[in-house]
C-alpha cells in the first residue's frame, strides 16, 4: 500500500513524522492538493469510519494523510480528492500527546490505518523508525485487532462505541 502525505509544513520539522517517513522512502510528500494522488484519505472530520471494506481502494490507489499542526487541522483543510475516512478511537503513543485519545501523529494514523486494512507488518515497519513506535502499537493492540476484524464502517463504529463508553 502506497503512503502519500499532503504536507503543510507548519509543524516543527524536527518532530515531523511525515518528513521522517519520506527520508526513509516510506511515504511521499506532496505540497498541493492537486499533486496528492486519489485514494483513501484519513480525515478526522469524515462521516464514515475507516474499515477493512476500504482496503481495495487503498491498495489500488493510495493511503493519504494530511500532515499539519493540530491547531490548523480544521475541516476546511481536508480538500484532498479521495474517499475520506475517519480513524476510530485510538490512543496516542507519541511523546507529545501520549495517552490522549485521537491526537495521533501522521505516522500513527498511517500505522493504525494499515493495521485496520490488513497490513500489520507494514504498520510495524513504519513505526519501527520511531523510538516510541512500538508503544503506540502496544497501547492500541486490542482495538486495532478488533477494528481489523470488522466487515464495514458501521461495525467499526459499534466497536468504537465500546471504548468511548469506558472513557
Amino acid at each position: 500500500m502506497d503512503l502519500h502525505v499532503r504536507y503543510e509544513g507548519d509543524d516543527d520539522p524536527e518532530k515531523c513524522t511525515a518528513r521522517k517517513l519520506a527520508r526513509f522512502d516510506l511515504a511521499e510528500l506532496h505540497r498541493s492538493d492537486r499533486a496528492t494522488p486519489y485514494g483513501v484519505v484519513l480525515n478526522p472530520h469524515a462521516e464514515r469510519a475507516l474499515s477493512p471494506a476500504d482496503t481495495e481502494v487503498a491498495r489500488e490507489n493510495a493511503l493519504v494523510a494530511l500532515d499539519c499542526s493540530w491547531e490548523s487541522a480544521g475541516e476546511k483543510r481536508f480538500t484532498i480528492a479521495g474517499e475520506h475516512r475517519a480513524l476510530p478511537y485510538l490512543v496516542a503513543g507519541n511523546p507529545v500527546n501520549f495517552g490522549r485519545p485521537m491526537r495521533l501523529t501522521t505516522v500513527e494514523a498511517f500505522a493504525a490505518a494499515l493495521s485496520i486494512l490488513g497490513e500489520p507488518d507494514h504498520a510495524e515497519r513504519v513505526m519501527a523508525k520511531f523510538t516510541w513506535g512500538e508503544t503506540f502499537l502496544e497501547l492500541n493492540e486490542e482495538p486495532l485487532r478488533r477494528y481489523a476484524d470488522c466487515e464495514d464502517s458501521s461495525e467499526v463504529v459499534a466497536v468504537q462505541q465500546e471504548y468511548l463508553d469506558r472513557e
